[in-house]
């Protein structure tokens, strides 16, 4: 592989005035230039962009740390997040939870990052975060200098949803929990608690991690149980399908016996049968704000103001017990 002093020593120059040429710095004149360019162009030299921008101390990269790719709720963040980022002169790197990407993090080799994985703890963040290493953090509400939350309005969502169970007279509900480790998961299930309280409701919580099976495992235990609740909150769509899942197996139906809601608003929650009743935001917004927020920051050294991603309760098939809920 050709080095800067093949190229200085084809064009018959200093190495300093190759740098100079091949960087377009310095003092030197244009027929020295082009005689460099010339030489590189013919040596098929190509400058390691890591080891210049190392030297000054800028990757002009953006990290995103986050827990998986799979499925249209992480697709779509980054759908966001890369549009933004497409736009500027710096490169992103997505890293999934392994123990080589995460020494991208550890080490700073980013110019700044995007969190939205629960494995980074709190006080890596607090750490490694400054003035040269701006975080934007999706999962946790932590607020520190040059640490920088952007999380969905959970309570906005859920309330609407608690509100459209309540209003059909359904009394006797529960709860699906996600990933104790959560931050949604607890901003969500605390804030269909505290609906319930309001309302002087008491609300069953059960126990799940996210996943489709832990949905259903959760409906299985309830249908054991034989007191079947009227309605049935999950923390996100995939525990929602499995539970209706588990439902079916056993010869019940949503929204007949148990009205079911969900959240996310996956492009499955709209196809399954009955198509699930969600809370859904714009993830594609999340992701393109965070960037925005980001690059802002490492531009311009601004912030944003503090704010939320909105969210909406969409009411279908599965949770419509009575026509009321049409109006």
């Amino acid at each position: 592989m050709p080095t800067i002093k093949d190229v200085a020593r084809r064009a018959g120059v200093s190495v300093t005035a190759a740098s100079y040429a091949l960087n377009r710095t310095g003092t030197i004149s244009e027929e020295t230039r082009q005689r460099v360019l010339q030489a590189a162009e013919e040596l098929n030299y190509h400058p390691n962009a890591f080891a210049r921008h190392l030297k000054a101390r800028r990757s002009r990269t953006i990290g995103v740390f986050i827990t998986r790719f799979a499925g249209a709720f992480y697709e779509e963040i980054l759908d966001g997040i890369h549009e933004v980022i497409l736009a500027t002169e710096y490169e992103l790197i997505v890293c999934p939870e392994t123990r080589v990407e995460r020494r991208i993090f550890t080490h700073r080799q980013v110019d700044g990052a995007i969190v939205f994985d629960t494995s980074i703890t709190d006080e890596q963040i607090l750490r490694l975060a400054g003035p040269k290493f701006p975080i934007v953090v999706m999962d946790r509400q932590l607020e520190a200098e040059h640490v920088f939350p952007l999380l969905l309005d959970n309570r906005q969502g859920v309330a609407q949803a608690f509100a459209h169970l309540y209003r059909q007279g359904l009394r006797h509900l529960a709860y699906v929990a996600g990933a104790p480790d959560s931050f949604d998961n607890n901003e969500r299930m605390q804030a269909f608690l505290n609906e319930a309280a309001r309302h002087q409701l008491s609300v069953r919580v059960y126990p799940g991690n996210f996943t489709e099976q832990s949905g259903y495992a959760a409906a299985q235990r309830i249908i054991a149980e034989g007191d079947l609740p009227e309605g049935v909150f999950c923390a996100n769509d995939q525990m929602a399908i499995g539970f209706m899942r588990a439902m079916h197996e056993h010869g019940l139906e949503a929204p007949r016996d148990i009205a079911v809601v969900g959240c996310d608003d996956i492009l499955l929650a709209r196809y399954v049968q009955p198509p699930l009743s969600t809370i859904g935001a714009s993830r594609r917004e999340w992701g393109g704000t965070a960037a925005q927020w980001l690059m802002r920051y490492l531009e311009h050294e601004k912030v944003f103001p503090p704010q939320r991603i909105p969210t909406s309760f969409i009411a279908r098939a599965s949770s419509l017990k009575h026509p009321v809920s049409l109006e």
